[in-house]
């Protein structure tokens, strides 16, 4: 082969090689979850990778800690500082405890929104709760007080006691009890770090504590189903209805073997999907302010509160009607 000849095929290969190069993304936006391996948040990573694609031009880095820590969040967000990622959308574990690292990555140029579990304000630009506060607060007991006619004992089994989404639906929820639901008695509420080990053994404990229980409320994907587990392995159905919050893949056994009668839940597809919307629209310039209106795709849009939060959509309940439908779904 003539020297001419070998130079004209090795310019080939090499505009071979850099043609099947992948461009790189012009936007890369991290979805920071309270942990791995839950499903709730498996499935909001598709609805990111969902957005990501329809938008064009943008990496999802999905992380989180192994456990719901603020400690591990914090590692996860100073890794992502250093790599001078565009955006951060975090559902966070300790509302506080994030904000230095977080506004280090606003003062570097980082976009930051929250959703699900909220920041306080001034970590973030702006939140997106996935629902209502008052509303899930109201939903979470009427799906127990539906099925209690003549009212009775109730218990809630959160995730962590830090968790700022969850303990503001309870106090949603304690705030309606009175006037709406006055024959419910809420007897406790305990915590299960979004751990199924201790969840169980939290459901357990309320089992043995209060002999009159009617119902376990679980407004945590994870703690739902371990308190329907337990309720199934003590031979409680009938006895005790458990329900709250939980993703109809995970949960459809409970409703049919009548460990609960009734959860609910918004779209976790939709929600990380909503969240890089938002991660995108402020990584590219838009400004979070009161009264601004922003896009959220196929979901449709959501106008900042005061505080520069906004709600996504009303919870949906599931039952024995509908729940085999939405369990092939999410």
């Amino acid at each position: 082969m003539s020297k001419i000849n070998k130079l004209v095929t090795a310019l080939a290969f090499s505009v071979v090689a850099m043609t099947a190069m992948p461009a790189q993304a012009q936007t890369r936006i991290a979805l920071v979850v309270k942990s791995l391996g839950n499903g709730f948040f498996d499935a909001a990573a598709k609805g990111a990778e969902e957005a990501a694609a329809e938008i064009g031009d943008i990496e999802i880095i999905y992380t989180g800690p192994t456990s719901a820590t603020a400690e591990g969040q914090i590692e996860i967000i100073n890794a992502l500082i250093a790599q001078n990622v565009d955006a951060i959308a975090i559902s966070a574990n300790d509302p506080d405890a994030l904000v230095p690292a977080l506004r280090k990555a606003m003062d570097r140029g980082i976009a930051v929104i929250s959703w699900d579990s909220g920041v306080a304000p001034e970590g973030r630009q702006m939140h997106l709760n996935p629902s209502d506060t008052d509303l899930i607060g109201e939903t979470i007991i009427k799906l127990a007080a539906d099925y209690l006619p003549d009212g009775g004992d109730v218990a809630i089994l959160s995730a962590s006691s830090t968790a700022a989404n969850q303990n503001a639906w309870i106090a949603a929820a304690e705030a309606i009890l009175p006037t709406k639901f006055p024959n419910i008695n809420l007897v406790a509420t305990v915590y299960g770090d979004d751990d199924s080990v201790k969840s169980t053994d939290q459901a357990k404990g309320l089992i043995a504590s209060y002999p009159d229980l009617k119902a376990i409320i679980a407004p945590t994907t994870v703690g739902v189903v371990a308190a329907a587990q337990v309720v199934t392995d003590m031979d409680l159905i009938g006895k005790i209805n458990v329900t709250g919050l939980a993703l109809p893949s995970e949960f459809k056994q409970f409703i049919n073997n009548g460990a609960s009668q009734a959860v609910a839940l918004w779209n976790p597809i939709d929600l990380g999907y909503s969240a890089v919307y938002l991660a995108n629209a402020l990584a590219g310039g838009e400004t979070a302010v009161p009264g601004a209106t922003l896009s959220i795709g196929r979901v449709g849009e959501v106008t900042l509160d005061d505080t520069n939060s906004a709600a996504m959509a009303a919870p949906f309940t599931f039952d024995a009607s509908n729940i085999e439908e939405f369990s092939k779904i999410y």
